[in-house]
């Protein structure tokens, strides 16, 4: 439906939005940030459960604001035959629908894929969930974590001799948003050589499970005799790969190539180091770890400060980081100057710092400025101008709660 010259890379193209918390959201926000028109649904009375979750200021969650930015919202109860009448006469304007409801719900409201490729043969509908469409866990509630427990993931972290561990961010949720609009991307290509739309199917398992960058081919093509631990800070088949600990601050150091851990040594000023048998390869660096993380962190403790030993090895080409802590990223210049951290406006919050656009495009190299929407902010819009209803028919309908508008 794209038509005129493009202001984004998706300018013109129209999606409804059925997704709520993380997973979904981060799809259709993607597809905003690069100019798509993104209606979001949300479902009366109260609209999307994050709107309270937490709230920050003034009723206003910061939760709901950095995942719905640039969005337009009508709320309405879908359940009410005049609210699926709506929902059913707004498919035939749109060339997307995204939701991440639990496998059977769409169906339920009578929005299954059937009933909406009858009403849009060229809709791109995508349905994300926690563990797909169909399978024996199909059905299963779902969240982030839960992925990552069934995909092998939280079983590498932590201790080996202590319980598995999950990191304190949605990284499963926001890597299946992004494979979601990736796959609409592609869909909405494949549709301009053929006409056809489709159903995808995205789900947070099959993405969890793509992070196993060795684990799963080393155990197979082993035979199973080589079975993936969890190693605490460091890699359990590669060395040094992990986390040392300096004076004041952890550092990432990575050298699993012999030729990074002869600049190493370099770095620390003990060339003689490489040659060690104990260290001369890969192999003998995991099977005397122990020792190794010693003489790194020895090292680093005798230079005269953890900054000084990170520009050390950072003049050898040592592939290494500082951990830095929350407060620390939004503050670095690096983050700062290429926009991963992004100072927003929101009318209600304020100015304040969100995770920008990771994706950067030459035609388009500043940002879109983007607002997250009210609760139905955009009823009366959106049915007046898409569906052509009259004043009084939107009050009308408001009276009767089928849709609903708020303050926050």
């Amino acid at each position: 439906m794209a038509t005129g010259t493009p202001v984004h890379m998706l300018d013109g193209y129209k999606v409804l939005d059925f997704t709520r918390a993380v997973a979904g959201p981060t799809a259709s926000l993607m597809l905003a940030e690069m100019g798509a028109e993104v209606i979001k649904v949300e479902p009366a009375p109260d609209g999307d459960p994050t709107r309270g979750v937490p709230v920050m200021k003034d009723g206003r969650s910061g939760y709901f604001v950095q995942h719905n930015r640039g969005k337009k919202s009508i709320c309405v109860d879908v359940r009410q035959p005049e609210g699926l009448a709506m929902i059913k006469d707004l498919l035939p304007h749109v060339d997307v629908l995204v939701e991440n409801f639990s496998p059977g719900v769409m169906a339920r409201l009578g929005l299954d894929y059937e009933t909406v490729k009858a009403i849009n043969p060229a809709i791109i509908m995508c349905s994300i969930s926690a563990f797909g469409q169909s399978g024996p866990l199909s059905r299963e509630p779902g969240y982030d974590t839960l992925g990552a427990a069934y995909a092998g993931i939280a079983s590498m972290g932590g201790e080996a001799d202590g319980p598995p561990y999950v990191p304190q961010a949605a990284i499963g949720d926001v890597s299946t948003g992004a494979h979601g609009a990736l796959a609409i991307c592609a869909a909405l290509l494949y549709r301009g050589r053929t006409g056809r739309g489709q159903h995808l199917d995205i789900s947070l398992l099959d993405t969890y499970f793509h992070y196993h960058e060795a684990s799963v081919q080393m155990y197979s093509l082993s035979g199973g005799e080589i079975n993936p631990f969890r190693a605490g800070s460091h890699s359990f088949y590669l060395a040094p790969v992990g986390i040392f600990k300096g004076k004041q601050k952890y550092m990432l150091i990575m050298c699993p190539f012999d030729y990074q851990w002869v600049t190493l040594c370099e770095a620390m000023g003990q060339p003689e180091l490489a040659k060690d048998p104990r260290f001369v390869t890969n192999a003998d660096r995991v099977k005397n770890l122990a020792p190794l993380v010693e003489i790194i962190e020895t090292w680093i403790r005798s230079m005269p400060s953890d900054d000084a030993a990170l520009e050390a090895m950072r003049a050898h080409r040592v592939p290494v980081a500082p951990v830095l802590t929350v407060a620390e990223a939004v503050a670095h210049p690096h983050l700062r100057q290429r926009g991963t951290v992004r100072r927003v406006h929101d009318r209600i919050l304020g100015d304040f710092d969100l995770p920008g656009f990771a994706l950067r495009f030459s035609d388009v190299p500043r940002p879109l400025e983007l607002e997250a929407p009210l609760l139905g902010e955009h009823n009366e819009e959106i049915l007046t101008k898409w569906l052509a209803y009259s004043p009084n028919r939107v009050k009308e309908l408001t009276q009767k709660g089928i849709i609903r508008s708020g303050s926050r």
